[in-house]
């Protein structure tokens, strides 16, 4: 379209393109001199707007403040565009260039909205008393109609699971929908991990306690680990047929909290939840997966990452590594996600994953699996400076240097485990109960005395390092469950 045609149409159609065309030489004539094109966004409803207007070319980009003409030209075009269509367009985007060549999309709400030209639910509702539709996009009828039916507050949830159990609702036993919890926890943070470690900005990912998922088929759903080994995962798929049936044909929404426990609560829902958007619901408690009326796992796929089995995962790892087919590629990913599952992963066994090379993000790739608790911890020798600057520290937080005892005069004496730091005695002298520290080499402190024979202190020290680091190892294991389906 040029703006510098008339209109062929004398109809409605002709009339809201002869009206873009006005809008399109208000905008040239308010742009700077040396404009080339022109960038254009308008949101409007009946009783608000929101636009951007952007002018590029020599010595710019400017932005431009639309005139109250222009407004008023959109407003009367978007009247006769609801004419034309399945009520009036949400937003317009327009393209211009320096030579009158004019372009414009229609926006109806296929798309969410991005956040800066999203209105308040109650501006959508009174655009619609106006201009009523036969039909809305699911995520803006939920925004528009969900009215916090979704949101279940610490004391609401407290409230519906006494209530459930007055009434004798239970949950539904979820039996072979989704991988144990264990498991699934092990899987998610690996592919986590692999698509950090390949510098890809998709991909699920880790932070402390939680997994988060956006996919690119517009679903997504968070993964929340609680104490006492329960979960709770939850989410939605963006065309659900509840969620569309409660929205635009006047059903009800399904019950997703229905024999849920008072743990299932906003905190630990997917942010659907605020937006009515939520589709599947799932707690773990007591070794095993629970659902109100979600959609089955398999309805709700495409939400999650690939977690179904191990070999999905290894095949993800292995496409990420560079094919997918290859054995080898395969092997490497299987032996990362075994020493994921049992919750003893290092930097050794990435590096034999990826490469010690700069192509692989290893740093990133462990710190997703260090937040998701699987990394193995095996403390390295420590230095005796980072042993003595440790006691140094101690000591001056605490006002204990002092004549016969300068923390400069500080030393260490390395014992299996660790380092034994203390002020010697000066030649001659005799000193009973002078201060001595352990540092062990995972950093566990003793503050003693030459009181406590040094080498019974370091018989105790090094049996409870060693109980250390073996509870870590088999609580890694226990962690993760048996091996997995």
């Amino acid at each position: 379209m040029s703006i510098h045609q008339d209109a062929e149409d004398s109809g409605p159609s002709g009339q809201a393109d002869q009206l873009l065309r006005r809008v399109a030489l208000e905008l040239s004539t308010a742009a700077p001199p040396g404009w080339r094109s022109l960038s254009a966004t308008f949101a409007l409803t009946v009783t608000a707007e929101r636009s951007t207007v952007v002018a590029t070319g020599r010595g710019l980009p400017a932005r431009i403040e639309p005139s109250p003409a222009v407004l008023a030209l959109l407003r009367e075009h978007r009247e006769i565009w609801a004419q034309l269509d399945d009520g009036p367009w949400w937003r317009l985007v327009l393209r211009l260039t320096g030579d009158g060549e004019l372009g414009v999309t229609y926006d109806h709400g296929e798309e969410p909205f991005p956040d800066d030209q999203l209105f308040e639910p109650e501006v959508y509702r009174e655009d619609l008393e106006v201009y009523p539709r036969v039909y809305l996009p699911v995520w803006l009828a939920a925004y528009v109609h969900h009215g916090g039916r979704q949101l279940r507050s610490p004391q609401q949830a407290a409230a519906a699971a006494r209530a459930d159990r007055r009434a004798k609702v239970w949950p539904v036993l979820a039996e072979n929908e989704f991988p144990d919890f264990p498991a699934m926890w092990a899987r998610w943070a690996v592919i986590s991990a692999s698509f950090v470690a390949a510098r890809s900005d998709w991909g699920p990912r880790v932070l402390p306690s939680m997994g988060w998922f956006e996919s690119s088929r517009r679903g997504g759903c968070t993964l929340y680990q609680l104490p006492d080994g329960r979960a709770v995962l939850s989410g939605g798929v963006w065309n659900a047929p509840a969620l569309e049936t409660a929205y635009n044909s006047g059903g009800e929404l399904p019950d997703l909290y229905a024999g849920a426990p008072d743990w299932v609560a906003n905190p630990v829902l997917n942010p659907r939840a605020q937006t009515g958007l939520l589709s599947f619901c799932y707690w773990w408690d007591a070794g095993r997966w629970y659902r109100g009326e979600s959609a089955s796992a398999e309805e709700s796929a495409t939400a999650v990452p690939g977690v179904w089995t191990a070999g999905t995962v290894t095949g993800i790892l292995a496409g990420l590594l560079g094919n997918s087919q290859s054995g080898v590629d395969r092997e490497r990913a299987s032996t990362l996600l075994a020493a994921a599952e049992s919750g003893f992963v290092t930097r050794e066994t990435l590096v034999a994953a990826f490469g010690d090379n700069s192509r692989f993000d290893i740093d990133g790739a462990l710190y997703q699996l260090d937040l998701a608790g699987l990394v193995a911890r095996v403390p390295q020798p420590m230095h005796e400076e980072d042993a003595v600057a440790r006691v140094r520290a101690y000591i001056l937080a605490r006002n204990l240097n002092g004549p016969g005892y300068s923390v400069s005069e500080l030393i260490g004496d390395r014992f299996s485990v660790g380092w034994m730091v203390y002020v010697p005695v000066p030649r001659g002298e005799i000193a009973i109960g002078r201060a001595i520290f352990y540092v062990s080499d995972d950093g566990v402190f003793l503050h003693s005395s030459s009181s406590i024979a040094p080498a019974r202190a370091i018989a105790d020290l090094e049996k409870e390092f060693h109980q250390r680091q073996q509870s870590k190892r088999q609580g890694g294991a226990e962690d993760q469950g048996d091996t997995p389906r």
